[in-house]
């Protein structure tokens, strides 16, 4: 895990607040090896099913890592593991009134979006694909238009991504960011898909900020005969 994420060039690691154990420090945990100089922590709340549950693991992970960074998650479904998208907005608004800052994994919906924002997130968290399925961006066109419409706030793609193929995808839709860990964790070589998984992001954003040629239907010749030095 450290050395995957030296050569992956992250500079935030997301942590399950109720699969570590925060109440006994001296007890090892893999945040032992995370150099929290280094990265910044991301706690999250994987595994709530409710809004008061999320909630409530939100305000311990504050109290206890003194970070009021929040991945939100609240499921809706446990064998899909698809968000409850009221729940969400809920816990939303609540913990940002608690001054968190709130950053929501939901269904690549627009509208959720919006509401999500009205509620105070910070940055919002569509996901590409069920979580830990690696299926990649199945619905291209919605993650489009999120990025279109989306703005005053970041937009990370969460969940699904499987290679370093999916990354550039994401990246090249104009995405600020990528929030992934099966598609490296699971792999064969986790720290060399780690390096992979960082050249797609940065082959992706070099791509979106450079500019696609636009498509066309037939040929176009790349060495035309007008205009050309004689």
């Amino acid at each position: 895990m450290v050395k995957a994420l030296e050569v992956s060039g992250t500079e935030m690691v997301t942590v399950a607040v109720r699969r570590v154990n925060l109440n006994d420090r001296s007890k090892e945990s893999f945040l032992d090896h995370i150099d929290p100089k280094r990265y910044h922590i991301l706690p999250n709340t994987a595994g709530c099913y409710t809004a008061d549950d999320a909630i409530r693991t939100a305000m311990l992970a504050r109290e206890v890592l003194d970070n009021n960074w929040i991945k939100l998650e609240v499921i809706g479904d446990e064998r899909t593991l698809f968000p409850d998208n009221q729940g969400l907005l809920e816990a939303t608004q609540a913990l940002a009134k608690e001054g968190f800052v709130v950053m929501p994994y939901f269904n690549d919906d627009l509208i959720v979006a919006r509401r999500l924002i009205d509620a105070g997130a910070s940055a919002v968290m569509p996901l590409a694909a069920p979580i830990g399925s690696g299926l990649g961006i199945q619905n291209l066109t919605n993650l489009r238009i999120l990025r279109e419409q989306i703005r005053e706030v970041p937009l990370i793609v969460d969940a699904g991504v499987g290679t370093a193929s999916d990354a550039v995808l994401a990246m090249e839709l104009g995405v600020d960011g990528i929030l992934m860990n099966t598609g490296v964790a699971g792999a064969g070589d986790p720290v060399a898909m780690a390096e992979a998984m960082n050249l797609g992001v940065r082959a992706g954003r070099l791509a979106y900020m450079a500019g696609r040629i636009p498509r066309k239907l037939y040929a176009s010749a790349s060495s035309p005969l007008t205009g050309a030095i004689e």
